[in-house]
């Protein structure tokens, strides 16, 4: 990579690139984007992203692009952040979104089956049992139902039936799962 880092992201593209974004440069999270192209083993710099982040989550979209969501680090406080962008797979910019309804570090992001994201769990000050819905024609935030237990550091996979299996993760004790 152009820059050595921690706790960030990697997102294949559908033109077989992977976008890289976020983490942890040294002691502070980062803004800073690469693409890594694997036809020539090279890595090459993108514009900064809107919002510094360390532990974001990005999720391909269904029209090759990329959501980012939250996120966090020692410039927060170590507490999650609200906001989001989306990478343009296709100009490689990225545009700044509304904010989430929770600020979230370490939560998970899940495209539904009618491309719709369901965004669940994190933390913030603490762990939080709330999720939302991103939907990607409106680009709005939409508050969903809670997580039956707050958690973090967590897996979800999307099920054939169309319901997200949501296990593991973390508490407020941290490493005592749950």
């Amino acid at each position: 990579m152009l820059e050595p880092r921690s706790g960030h992201t990697a997102t294949l593209l559908p033109d077989g690139k992977v976008l890289i974004v976020g983490g942890w440069i040294g002691h502070g999270e980062t803004d800073s984007a690469e693409l890594y192209d694997p036809a020539t083993g090279k890595f090459s710099p993108l514009a900064k992203m809107t919002s510094k982040r360390g532990d974001p989550a990005a999720t391909l979209l269904t029209n090759g692009d990329v959501l980012i969501t939250g996120g966090g680090g020692v410039n927060y406080g170590s507490r999650g952040i609200a906001s989001a962008e989306i990478f343009q797979s296709t100009t490689g910019v990225f545009e700044p979104l509304g904010s989430m309804h929770s600020a979230r570090i370490e939560q998970t992001t899940t495209v539904l089956r009618d491309g719709r994201v369901l965004i669940a769990g994190g933390r913030a000050y603490s762990v939080t049992a709330s999720a939302e819905i991103f939907d990607p024609a409106t680009k709005k935030f939409t508050v969903t139902g809670n997580l039956l237990t707050a958690r973090y550091k967590h897996s979800a996979g999307l099920l054939p039936d169309g319901r997200v299996l949501i296990a593991g993760g973390s508490d407020d004790r941290d490493w005592s799962g749950t």
